[in-house]
């Protein structure tokens, strides 16, 4: 990877992150509650989907760009680190039901939503 390349990854990673902070909140705002981080986990099968979708296409994208797109834009979207303390603070708060629903949900959603993402890319492959 070149040093611009890296530079693409980096800005891309921040608008990952910047992305799926307008997206969380956008979300949270319509539903007028932060019970559940219902932005978060869909933020999270969004990425997976996308990157299943990458991976899949295998060759036909270069090199760089799967980085900057996967390890970049995708990387800063999606997050592990806020299901997990928002994992952590409701079974904290006594409500483990929601610890595990989140923990589990977003787990299985984001490995069916990768999946899906595989086959759609393998597709064009073919």
């Amino acid at each position: 990877m070149t040093g611009g390349e890296l530079v693409i990854l980096v800005v891309a990673g921040g608008l990952g992150a910047g992305l799926r902070y307008l997206v969380d909140r956008a979300i949270t705002a319509r539903r007028g509650s932060r019970r559940f981080p219902l932005g978060i986990l869909i933020v999270n099968v969004i990425g997976s989907f996308a990157l299943g979708v990458i991976a899949g296409l295998g060759d036909l994208v270069a090199d760089p760009w799967v980085a900057i797109v996967g390890v970049g834009l995708l990387g800063g979207f999606t997050t592990f680190s806020t299901v997990s303390v928002d994992s952590a603070r409701f079974a904290r708060a006594g409500r483990r039901d929601l610890a595990w629903t989140n923990l589990l949900g977003t787990f299985g959603a984001c490995v069916v939503a990768a999946g899906v993402g595989l086959m759609l890319g393998g597709f064009f492959v073919r």
